[in-house]
């Protein structure tokens, strides 16, 4: 019996011990999922605010909340934060709730009252909060706001490039030049994205992201205007005519100015580039005599008359006619708007799209965009101003009727032409090259010239007027299409 008896307690122990265990491994499994499950929700609320960055995004902050964010190319200050919220159908005002304490952390104490006070402070509802998903019968992440703000050199706790030994300033927001964060304007605004999700069991989660948008594939703009051309000389392989000297308005200036026309003193490039020495002497030849050393200004120091050799900026895949068309494609899956004409029935088969099939597209000086026309594009008596990047792959015909703030891109035919008077002008770059032939087939040789070594062509007619091409950093960087906003860096908030 006393054997029995030991044996039933050593029985029960191990039972009670099993017992315990059991509800141990139930509440991590509950602690666990419990942590993973706000973990992903303050991940969603990133991820949302990250993809509605980008413009192209259909619920994007351009398309649903414009206040949201600054224009593009428009620097977001310091001292301005914008929420995404998400509120519970018990949450009230969710900012109260479930105050920001972060951002005191990070700006200094009082900073984000500074910021309400001021009027600083901008919200929109999350998508989640928004017609049609608010309609549905399964809840959405439980994430509550998601702020989206600027950085600095304080608020990041370390200094950034250049690495100089200056004090930490508050007041210069960061840039991220494609390899190293920065003081200095260079590249693309860095932006701070901070996430925080609550459990209805209590669970909290502070996510944060440092994100930067990243422009596509690009070919370089090293000059105002860009002959792409055979990489040796010999013989003449682009073409140039500009208007006859009875315009002496008519320029091709590589002296940098800001998107209000004011020279800045700064980021000059060459007036007109070419890729052979051949070429600089036809490009030469075909500006008036008396207005080569007036109106063709650039390069740093400042030459007259500024044509130079530009082969060298050209990376090495984009120096061949497969390669640039590469880069092209991927620009055209990155736009805004791709008009294709109606093709016609003799080669190079390609339709002409004009100015009305610009007019409906709504370019402002803060709505820039990615336009494509696969075809020619005349823009004969279309008074309004475009805005973005414009690329055309077969004729480019110019009115100075018109002024465009940005950079156009003619690659494929590589052809532009104008012939009409008023006097508006080219604020950003130009770039001209010859990828296909007369069949519209990508050319097979080395050369951005066709078998017969022509390459690009732009001739105005004598009696055109306007006022040029005049080389703007400021529009050329507002109109370069990003492909998506990269994750900088990542990190949890200790709560």
């Amino acid at each position: 019996m006393l054997i029995s008896i030991f044996i039933l307690l050593l029985i029960s122990v191990v039972a009670i011990a099993l017992i315990v265990a059991s509800g141990t491994e139930s509440s991590l499994a509950g602690n666990y999922r419990s942590a993973t499950g706000v973990y992903y929700a303050s991940l969603a609320g990133l991820e949302e605010a990250r993809g509605r960055l980008f413009a192209k995004d259909p619920n994007s902050f351009k398309n649903k909340a414009p206040n949201m964010l600054p224009p593009p190319g428009t620097t977001f200050d310091i001292g301005y934060a914008s929420y995404v919220l998400n509120p519970g159908p018990a949450d009230g005002n969710v900012l109260t709730t479930y105050p920001d304490t972060e951002y005191d952390i990070e700006f200094g104490g009082g900073a984000l009252t500074a910021v309400v006070a001021a009027g600083q402070r901008n919200t929109t509802a999350s998508i989640w909060n928004s017609s049609p998903l608010n309609g549905l019968s399964f809840p959405g992440p439980l994430y509550k706001w998601v702020r989206i703000n600027a950085v600095s050199e304080p608020s990041l706790g370390r200094p950034v490039a250049p690495y100089d030994g200056h004090a930490l300033d508050p007041t210069k927001p960061i840039f991220y030049d494609g390899a190293q964060l920065n003081v200095s304007n260079s590249g693309s605004q860095v932006l701070e994205i901070t996430a925080l999700a609550v459990l209805p069991n209590g669970s909290q989660k502070l996510l944060q992201y440092l994100a930067a948008p990243i422009s596509v594939a690009f070919p370089p703009l090293p000059a105002a205007l860009t002959l792409a051309g055979k990489i040796t000389g010999g013989s003449s392989t682009v073409a140039y005519s500009s208007p006859s000297s009875t315009n002496n308005q008519f320029r091709v200036q590589g002296l940098d100015q800001d998107c209000n026309g004011n020279l800045t003193g700064t980021n000059n490039v060459v007036a007109i580039g070419v890729f052979n020495s051949t070429d600089t002497a036809v490009v030469t030849a075909g500006i008036p005599n008396g207005l080569r050393s007036t109106n063709y200004q650039g390069g740093s120091p400042p030459n007259s008359p500024d044509i130079e050799v530009v082969y060298s900026s050209f990376p090495s895949a984009m120096r061949s006619p497969s390669g640039l068309d590469t880069v092209v494609q991927t620009i055209i899956q990155n736009a805004d708007v791709v008009i294709t004409p109606t093709p016609s029935g003799t080669p190079p088969y390609l339709g002409t799209a004009t100015g009305s099939d610009l007019t409906p597209l709504g370019m402002t000086s803060t709505n820039l965009l990615t336009v494509i026309v696969n075809g020619n594009l005349d823009i004969s008596n279309w008074s309004q101003d475009g805005y973005g990047l414009l690329l055309v792959t077969g004729t480019f015909t110019y009115d100075p009727d018109t002024s465009w703030n940005g950079i156009i891109l003619v690659i494929g035919q590589g052809i532009v032409a104008g012939s009409h008077s008023q006097y508006k002008q080219i604020n950003g770059a130009m770039l001209v090259a010859k990828t296909r032939d007369s069949n519209n087939l990508v050319l097979t040789g080395p050369d951005l010239a066709d078998s017969s070594g022509v390459g690009a062509s732009v001739i105005f007619a004598n009696s055109m007027q306007g006022n040029g091409i005049r080389y703007s950093s400021c529009w050329v960087q507002k109109a370069k299409p990003t492909s998506s906003y990269k994750i900088l860096s990542f990190r949890e908030i200790s709560q």
